[in-house]
């Protein structure tokens, strides 16, 4: 059985991705589309165009992995940003590990209410010294 931690950093790419893109092709889109690290040991999800095929990508301590999964029935669907779920870059979206899960179970995101919980303030950059 093959078990995948899940990192602190989910991110989702929310333009459609074409499913024959592999490593290479995959880190570029992390570096132009979301403006992250492909290996800084976050997990990053990109979706096909029909919302049938999901691929994740992410560093495994040695070298980079992919793990592709294709519904026989059903669509993948992406959440929409709001003020749970920041933007990255120029299509991106963070997500939590435990929304993943959901999402990769067929549970639609957009229609989960969260509860609020205590977030530790931004720092302000905008103050000198």
């Amino acid at each position: 059985m093959l078990s995948l931690s899940l990192p602190g950093r989910v991110f989702l790419c929310t333009l459609p991705t074409d499913m024959r893109k592999s490593f290479d092709s995959l880190t570029g889109l992390v570096e132009q589309q979301l403006g992250q690290d492909p290996l800084a040991g976050d997990l990053f999800v990109f979706r096909s165009k029909r919302g049938d095929r999901l691929k994740l990508l992410y560093w495994d301590s040695d070298g980079l992995a992919i793990w592709y999964k294709r519904l026989e029935e059903g669509t993948f669907v992406f959440p929409t940003p709001d003020e749970q779920r920041a933007s990255v870059g120029a299509h991106g979206l963070l997500i939590r590990p435990a929304e993943l899960a959901m999402l990769l179970d067929g549970i639609d995101l957009n229609g989960i209410k969260r509860r609020k919980r205590y977030q530790r303030p931004k720092p302000n950059t905008s103050a000198t010294p």
